[in-house]
């Protein structure tokens, strides 16, 4: 044996990597092989240190020879020190991706499992390093103790504590650096023999459940996986500030979204699968309800606080008292509002302690408890007795009835009071009847349902309204059922076996003769379209939450839509009339009168070109509530000149410029319809360039920014239950109400007054054929 050979057998016997003979010069090849390996250990050996690729605890340089040659090695390759695969050194980067993140290594993620493990202790280190590199656990992360402050000058918000993880990972990643690196060049990797590769697994047993337990073998697999090697994860972490970050976000849609939103929801198994794929750790619901609701709920009631502190004065809205949460809100000068709190109502609540729970609130929103600021209450209830008495002894208050309530009485009054309304109703209740019950007839009709709308169902069935608001919502859905079926019944009755019903029948003759009698479809038609007309008022005023100002135009409006009507369907319009002046004497305040001459947007333009306050609309006896109501709202010693101020305003108004911008209108984005530009204009024009009216200016911009409808949030079934369960601790109805109180404000914030049920049904709706705008055109027995 040679020297050189000798050399060659001792080094690859003491386990040292093979190395070219100093006697020969090393070629190219050689010379680059060594310094690309050289290269590629000292990149890993920073990685262990923290500061490199998470890779590298995985991969390792090696030289590796040509198969089969015993030449010195003439090619530097890295190996997978899982599975003992081998790859080229060029891109080390996507050698990663391809095989670790993309699942081709076997082991990837699971304890070290190659052909020869190595020692315990490299072993040890080896799984040091794959830990820190890895996700963190999500059982690792503690509770959230970070807090974010905002801006409002109250208390901050907690933030998910992170950065505890992150500082195990780097400390992880520390200790591993400290220790002697896995080591790399095994004399096996210099033979020509390939390294051996894993084992495949065993074929599947049979199992006694058959495939049926292939799912719970699936997950008993998973259970010893992620026994074996906690650490696993499948992503990438986030970085922790974008973790953070992103967390806050889901968070903060949680509980602005409780009520809709179950906080359960955070621990559903698809959403936690959904957060390990992106790289964020799990959002429990007990941090969700306890640490940054209580960081929420402080954050929101700062922002709360700074606002009505901002206003010089507030309008207070109650809505609900008919139900069994009052919420409680509070309307700004400045168009916006912000919630206050709900008190839950177990029992019908009295005047006097409605009186009580409105003056507590005002109180405690008055800055330093100074009554003064609140300029007045809208509420849905106790108008003619615990508004009034709060306004006559705070005559600084102008406290309205709710519109939309008003409204709502409106339809159910024309409903109780007129014939009409009773007849359609009662025919509608003899034909629902008789086809729910009769199985033959019942039949005829779900076929023909069926071939006209594609399903078959029921007619709802209720009795001509009385006194309760429930029988006339009931009474309404049934007209619209029938109307609904028009067609369905008037082919149900001319079938040849319904035509054998009415040969013993009695009812079932009857039931044709109303069928096919076109005064009873238009008696039907009126009725609904009478209700119908004022509930799409409603709903408008719901959405655009008019200002006092427009209740004589809106009441105007209503006269003028149910004369239309009464001519439309030949209905005796001094009833309907009487009816309608009964509930607006009913619901009406001198304040319509005074805002609607001391707002600018009603203002009309005379002969001259001058724009004059619209006195002419006014009876004489709501002229006087005007000059009465100014009076009431000033001091004695400023009454006389508010009286000046007003004849002033009443012979000159407001410059042409500023009447023509307060004006403005655009189209709503959403509708279409017109609307006004900016709805503060009105109180801005009398705080700038109407500055010498001062006394009449203080009047006009407390009076012209109240609200005429009370509501705003409305608290969900969920939210009702919270705040009412019988036997609940004060820390659970506290905790019920923070959550309400920041899923309020964040409604309020985005102007969002619709009902979340609601849009879920429109949505579910789209797209389908308006079936009750076809159906409810009279419908002519002889053209079927």
């Amino acid at each position: 044996m040679s020297a050189e050979e000798g050399a060659s057998a001792s080094a690859s016997a003491s386990g040292a990597p093979a190395a070219p003979p100093e006697q020969a010069p090393m070629g190219a090849e050689e010379a680059a092989a060594r310094k690309r390996y050289e290269a590629l250990v000292q990149v890993r050996a920073k990685a262990v240190k923290g500061k490199g690729a998470w890779y590298w605890a995985h991969l390792e340089p090696v030289l590796v020879p040509p198969p089969g040659s015993g030449v010195p090695p003439k090619m530097a390759r890295l190996r997978c020190v899982l599975c003992a695969a081998t790859f080229s050194a060029s891109n080390p980067s996507r050698t990663a991706s391809e095989h670790l993140k993309r699942g081709a290594c076997p082991n990837f993620a699971a304890p070290l499992a190659t052909a020869s493990p190595p020692p315990p202790q490299q072993q040890q280190q080896a799984l040091t390093v794959a830990a820190a590199s890895s996700i963190v656990p999500i059982s690792s992360f503690p509770p959230s103790t970070q807090r974010r402050h905002s801006t409002g000058g109250g208390g901050g918000r907690k933030r998910h504590a992170l950065a505890a993880a992150y500082a195990a990972v780097e400390a992880a990643a520390a200790a591993a650096s400290q220790s002697q690196l896995v080591m790399v060049g095994e004399p096996s990797v210099y033979s020509s023999t390939p390294p051996t590769p894993p084992a495949l697994p065993a074929p599947r047993q049979v199992l006694s459940g058959g495939r049926g337990d292939l799912g719970a073998l699936a997950r008993l697999e998973d259970s010893v996986k992620r026994l074996k090697s906690p650490v696993a994860s499948p992503g990438a972490m986030l970085p922790r500030q974008q973790a953070e970050a992103a967390l806050a976000l889901l968070a903060d849609w949680f509980l602005e979204s409780s009520g809709s939103v179950s906080l359960a929801a955070a621990e559903h198994a698809k959403l936690k699968a959904f957060l390990r794929q992106v790289g964020l750790p799990e959002l429990s619901r007990g941090e969700l309800a306890r640490a940054r609701l209580d960081a929420r709920f402080a954050e929101a009631r700062a922002d709360v606080a700074a606002r009505v502190r901002d206003a010089r004065f507030f309008q207070l809205a109650a809505d609900g008292w008919r139900e069994h949460v009052v919420t409680l809100s509070v309307n700004l000068p400045n168009g916006t509002s912000v919630f206050h709190r709900a008190v839950p109502m177990p029992g019908p609540a009295s005047s006097d302690y409605a009186e009580e729970v409105l003056l507590d609130a005002a109180s405690s929103i008055s800055a330093s408890g100074d009554l003064r600021h609140c300029a007045g209450v809208v509420a849905d209830r106790f108008g003619s007795k615990a508004l009034r008495d709060l306004e006559s002894r705070h005559p600084w208050m102008v406290n309205l009835s709710c519109q939309i309530h008003g409204l709502t009485r409106l339809a159910r009054d024309l409903a109780r009071e007129l014939p009409l309304f009773h007849s359609a109703a009662a025919n509608c209740a003899k034909i629902a009847s008789y086809f729910n019950t009769k199985p033959a007839a019942r039949a005829l009709l779900h076929r023909h349902q069926v071939e006209e709308h594609g399903h078959a169902e029921l007619l709802r069935v209720a009795a001509p309204p009385s006194n309760g608001g429930s029988e006339f919502t009931a009474a309404f859905a049934m007209l619209e059922d029938v109307l609904t079926s028009a067609r369905p019944l008037q082919l149900a009755v001319l079938d040849e076996p319904y035509k054998l019903l009415c040969i013993d029948d009695s009812a079932a003759r009857e039931i044709v003769d109303m069928v096919q009698n076109r005064a009873f479809w238009t008696e039907v038609e009126a009725a609904h379209s009478l209700v119908k007309l004022i509930m799409d008022m409603v709903k408008e005023m719901e959405a655009e939450r008019p200002l006092v100002g427009q209740c004589l135009p809106l009441w105007e409006d209503m006269r003028g839509k149910i004369r239309g009507w009464c001519r439309k369907f030949n209905v005796d319009e001094g009833a309907a009339m009487n009816v309608l002046e009964r509930r607006f004497r009913k619901g009406y305040h001198p304040a319509w009168s005074a805002a609607f001459i001391l707002d600018p947007l009603y203002l009309i333009k005379d002969a001259s070109g001058r724009y004059l306050p619209p006195f002419k609309y006014l009876t004489p006896e709501q002229e006087k509530d005007v000059d009465r109501l100014i009076t009431r709202l000033v001091s004695p010693e400023e009454a006389h000149l508010a009286m000046m101020e007003l004849m002033k305003w009443r012979t000159e108004g407001l410059d042409p410029l500023y009447a023509q911008a307060v004006q403005v209108r655009q189209p709503d984005p959403a509708t279409g319809k017109m609307k006004i530009a900016n709805k503060q204009s009105s109180r801005l024009v009398w705080e700038t360039c109407l500055s010498e009216l001062k006394t009449l200016g203080k009047v006009a911009v407390r009076l012209i920014f109240l609200h005429t409808t009370a509501k705003g949030f409305r608290c969900t079934p969920t939210m009702v239950r919270w705040l009412t369960a019988p036997g609940s601790s004060a820390a659970r109805i506290a905790r019920a109400q923070r959550l309400v109180f920041v899923a309020a404000n964040s409604k309020l914030e985005r102007k969002d007054f619709s009902n979340d049920d609601d849009r879920d049904a429109e949505l579910l709706t789209e797209g389908d054929d308006d079936m009750l705008t076809d159906q409810t055109a009279i419908v002519d027995p002889s053209s079927v």
